[in-house]
Order: structure tokens, then C-alpha cells, then sequence
């Protein structure tokens, strides 16, 4: 995990990483899976797209005064987020806000778009109607590139 900005700016990047960095480079279109925790991405996937949207690779610093330059623009992604909770209530009443700052601060800050995201909840549910309807959209989505 990075823990200054100093390290996150001009530290070394892991060759894991790179990996991910190159994997990415070449995609079209990004999926990222999640389940909610504490309200939240779990602080592995966070410490994750810490180390991998890094200056560099995801923005480059502009000159002084100008907006960061996004790197990775021609590329879109969705973002599933599952919970316990039903979707709609995380929507209504949380206002989705862990997913949407990882849509606004990391992949549109660094020029991918569009973004476009599934809340699937009660995801415990016994009722196996519920998991195939998920998987179903799932594939849907998937065989359409979406």
C-alpha cells in the first residue's frame, strides 16, 4: 500500500502492477467488481487502483494553473458494485457515493468514459431466481461488451 503522496507520485511502480498497467493499455473497455464494504470499495481495491492509476500512466500534471491531462481517454468501463442491501436503497439513501467517486475521481479523471455501472443487491438473498437474473444480465452485458 502507498502511504505518502511522494511514493505515489514518483515511487517505484511494482512489476505486478506494470502488468495491470500494460493489461489496461491494451484494453477497450474495463469491468471492475466490487462488493460493498463499510459503505465502501474493501481497501485492497483501493490500495490497488492507488498503486495502478498513478501519474504517468492515468493523468500527466499539466502546467501550472491548466487541468490535469487524462491518459487513458478511448477507453470506457462499468463498474458492478454487489451488498446486502437492496441496490435501490444504496441509490436513494446513500446516494451510490463510494461508486461515484470512483466513476468522477479515478476513471474519468484519467479519461476513460463512458462509465457505466450495475448496483446488484441483496445478493444473500436464498432466493436462486434472484442470483440467475444477475447472472443473466451479467452475460448480456458481457456478450455486448457493456
Amino acid at each position: 500500500m502507498l502511504r505518502a503522496k511522494e511514493e505515489w507520485a514518483t515511487g517505484q511502480v511494482p512489476e505486478c502492477i506494470r502488468e495491470s498497467q500494460d493489461a489496461i493499455t491494451r484494453a477497450d473497455h474495463l469491468v471492475l467488481f466490487y462488493p460493498l464494504w463499510l459503505g465502501d470499495m474493501p481497501a485492497l481495491v483501493k490500495a490497488y487502483l492507488e498503486q495502478v492509476f498513478r501519474p504517468g500512466f492515468a493523468m500527466q500534471e499539466a502546467a501550472p494553473g491548466r487541468l490535469w491531462k487524462k491518459l487513458l481517454t478511448g477507453r470506457s468501463a462499468r463498474i458492478v458494485v454487489t451488498m446486502g442491501m437492496p441496490g435501490w436503497y444504496y441509490r436513494w439513501f446513500y446516494f451510490a457515493h463510494s461508486l461515484k467517486s470512483l466513476k468522477r475521481n479515478i476513471l474519468a479523471f484519467s479519461g476513460i468514459g463512458p462509465i457505466r455501472d450495475s448496483v446488484i443487491g441483496t445478493v444473500e438473498s436464498p432466493d436462486a431466481r434472484h442470483r440467475e437474473s444477475w447472472l443473466a444480465e451479467m452475460r448480456k452485458l458481457g456478450a455486448r461488451g457493456k
